[in-house]
């Protein structure tokens, strides 16, 4: 995705899901009724910020190790408050999401095949002169139009740092999934507006790894 923010959208009709250990709170905006979310709710999972129906993710859609792995990336937190800068494998907490994909396995009695997955580091800084709620009505129709698009599994985003530097950070099923999520309208709007919200952005591309029964990983650059 081309945007990220710090403004967030609260909608007012509000259910709590849980999951595990896991506690979110689920926007019921787009289901016809309560009922009808609780129907949905268990193959749907909220990846990102945005929880309203268009933002999450539907499980059925994905493949046991897609799936798993976005499961898993429930669990992705930053470690360290210089991630806008600091070197992206150190930045979140990926063991523990290793170690849950292998649970997640052992627990599904799946036997995980070795797979790679498409991941995007978006590095940006902001003028003062940028607007938070501009940046999120863009940001927040990207991630509506990439979830439709299908594959995108996680995505998360920090806050600016005093030099309004940050991070965002997209994983994908696969590198086509990325490009065709990122070529709808709401996207070439995001693109278009990019030059005057953004004093600098930088996308680096990685590549996760892991390989059978989740014996090893590993992120490397994109080739």
């Amino acid at each position: 995705m081309a945007v990220q923010h710090e403004y967030l959208h609260s909608a007012e009709s509000m259910l709590t899901a849980t999951g595990g250990k896991t506690t979110v709170t689920v926007s019921t905006q787009g289901f016809t009724t309560p009922e009808a979310f609780l129907e949905e709710a268990e193959d749907l999972l909220v990846i990102s910020p945005y929880t309203e129906r268009d933002h999450l993710l539907d499980l059925k859609s994905l493949d046991m190790e897609n799936a798993i792995l976005a499961q898993a990336l429930v669990q992705l937190k930053c470690l360290r408050p210089d991630y806008a800068t600091a070197p992206y494998v150190d930045t979140f907490n990926w063991r523990e999401v290793m170690e849950q994909v292998k649970r997640l396995a052992q627990q599904k009695e799946h036997r995980w095949k070795g797979s790679s997955f498409f991941v995007v580091a978006f590095r940006s800084q902001i003028p003062p002169t940028t607007v938070y709620e501009d940046l999120g009505m863009l940001d927040k129709a990207a991630h509506a139009e990439a979830t439709a698009s299908g594959g995108f599994l996680k995505y998360w985003f920090g806050s600016p740092d005093k030099d309004g530097k940050n991070l965002a950070t997209c994983v994908w099923r696969s590198q086509e999934d990325a490009r065709k999520g990122g070529i709808g309208p709401a996207h070439r709007r995001a693109a278009a507006a990019a030059r005057d919200l953004y004093s600098h952005w930088k996308i680096d591309r990685h590549r996760l790894i892991i390989r059978d029964e989740v014996e090893s990983w590993e992120i490397t650059d994109w080739a």
